[in-house]
């Protein structure tokens, strides 16, 4: 029997959106007669005010829950599906203040709902989790982490466990936590992960427990969910790994970017740390300081990328590399940036038999990609959308978005026979989900997303810098609105 992805929860699971990217992480709802054009003005259900923060929603049958802050303090929201109005808002202490790199924010990570409680993080506090009225159960403190842009995954819940990836500069963990009473249940040491974004995704092969399937620096892992041992893996990713696998009954599809300079299918020469403490270690304390690498690297490619990108490198942060950053450097200069389809499954290293295809041209750094009915989706900045044959990993149809040429940060979900794109300006492009997909309707909300959307239902949420609206069309029409193409998309040469 074909391997298959376990979509996790009680029955609420399948009919809204309990946590980042919805059922699995799949972005894909069974949403119907959703509005197609919208606005602040236009088909709104209902629309509130929020404070910032860049976490999505997610949905019991009546409760929405978000995350954000204010000043130093961090806040746990909850709505109420009908109106959107605040049922309760819980304020928490930011305990510390960790590295966040613009445009990341303290509010990044969605929370995670089993229907009646909600469980949160925060990069500076820890987890919490509360019930659907407001009761704090349970938290955890956690913290200070090391990574370079600043907190990116999210928790999810499988089996009673709460999971959380810290994936971090040093010290990489993966816990499992009662979701009960906040209490360890495992607790996985990764010495060999720094910095990652990913939020696991749950596989249940056709035989044997379920896995957690998590993208990480330079690689893919599978771990148990009963006990966190690593199972099986595969090389060759990008050194930064943000984006959710998207997957079907034997492949999962996986997108990667680390750095710009890194040309996709191609590798940057780099020299052992014993050549480079030769050229640049002035003071022989046997290190390589960011002070030491400084001067006139015109015609210096390693000198140019080091002073370029020199924290990036100093995993300690102490503007010293040792030889293990200096072989971390090496890692990000050979990682290949790129779109993968790996088999899913398997014993230990896997990497040599797993790759069915390798998409070696430009990727998005943070969007997933989004597998829906057949075709495999992608958008890059400046609003480039791609889709492929995910079987052959062939090219169908690419051409900018019109009207929303911009960076994008929200990842493409799937609903109603359509997919919705948020760039970070505020619009909101609908095209058909066919592989020679059209533009539909180019939507403006004038305020900056960073959230995915959650269709649920026959609405769709969307989470502005300011505002969480509800999208429907007026109760009673049993239509959706027009779903002519606006204008044909400009193609490009695969």
């Amino acid at each position: 029997m074909a391997a298959v992805l376990f979509l996790f929860g009680e029955l609420f699971a399948q009919e809204s959106w309990s946590r980042f990217r919805g059922p699995n992480g799949t972005g894909i709802s069974t949403a119907r007669q959703l509005p197609v054009e919208f606005g602040p003005e236009k088909n709104v259900r209902w629309k509130t005010s929020l404070p910032g923060g860049h976490s999505s929603p997610v949905l019991t049958r009546n409760r929405i829950f978000l995350t954000g802050r204010t000043g130093e303090k961090l806040l746990v929201i909850c709505l109420d599906r009908q109106n959107g109005g605040i049922l309760w808002q819980r304020e928490l202490p930011r305990r510390q203040t960790s590295r966040i790199q613009r445009p990341n924010d303290p509010a990044s990570p969605s929370p995670v709902t089993d229907g009646t409680n909600v469980y949160a993080f925060f990069q500076d506090f820890g987890l919490i989790s509360f019930d659907g009225m407001g009761r704090e159960r349970w938290r955890m403190t956690l913290g200070p982490f090391n990574m370079f842009y600043g907190f990116g995954a999210s928790p999810i819940l499988v089996d009673g466990r709460l999971i959380l990836p810290i994936d971090q500069d040093s010290g990489s963990q993966l816990l499992a936590i009662s979701k009960d009473n906040g209490r360890f249940l495992w607790k996985v040491d990764r010495p060999e992960v720094i910095s990652g974004y990913s939020t696991p995704t749950i596989y249940e092969p056709p035989r044997g427990p379920k896995q957690l399937i998590l993208p990480e620096s330079f690689q893919l892992s599978a771990y148990s969910i009963e006990t966190g041992e690593r199972i099986w893996w595969v090389r060759g990713l990008a050194c930064e790994m943000k984006s959710v696998i998207s997957y079907d009954k034997e492949y999962l599809y996986i997108n990667g970017w680390g750095f710009p300079q890194n040309q996709p299918g191609q590798q940057i020469p780099t020299t052992p740390f014993a050549d480079g403490r030769q050229r640049f270690d002035r003071d022989g304390d046997g290190l390589i300081a960011k002070t030491e690498v400084s001067g006139d690297a015109t015609s210096d490619p390693t000198r140019k990328m080091l002073t370029w990108a020199f924290e990036a490198f100093d995993l300690d942060r102490d503007l010293k590399l040792t030889e293990r950053e200096w072989q971390v450097y090496r890692a990000m200069m050979a990682s290949e940036n790129g779109l993968l389809a790996i088999r899913l499954g398997g014993r230990g290293d896997m990497t040599e038999s797993a790759i069915r295809w390798k998409y070696q041209r430009p990727v998005p750094q943070v969007p997933s990609t989004l597998l829906y009915q057949g075709n495999l989706f992608m958008v890059n900045d400046s609003g480039i959308l791609i889709s492929f044959d995910p079987a052959t990993g062939r090219v169908i149809k690419q051409g900018r978005l019109q009207g929303a040429i911009d960076k994008y940060f929200a990842s493409p979900v799937g609903a109603d026979g359509r997919v919705y794109l948020a760039s970070q300006d505020g619009t909101v492009s609908v095209v058909s989900a066919t592989g020679d997909w059209q533009i539909l309707a180019v939507n403006t909300l004038g305020e900056e997303i960073f959230a995915t959307p959650a269709p649920v239902d026959d609405q769709i949420y969307v989470r502005t810098a300011g505002t969480l609206y509800c999208f429907g069309l007026p109760a009673g029409t049993g239509v959706t609105s027009s779903t002519k193409p606006i204008q044909k998309a400009e193609k490009k040469k695969p």
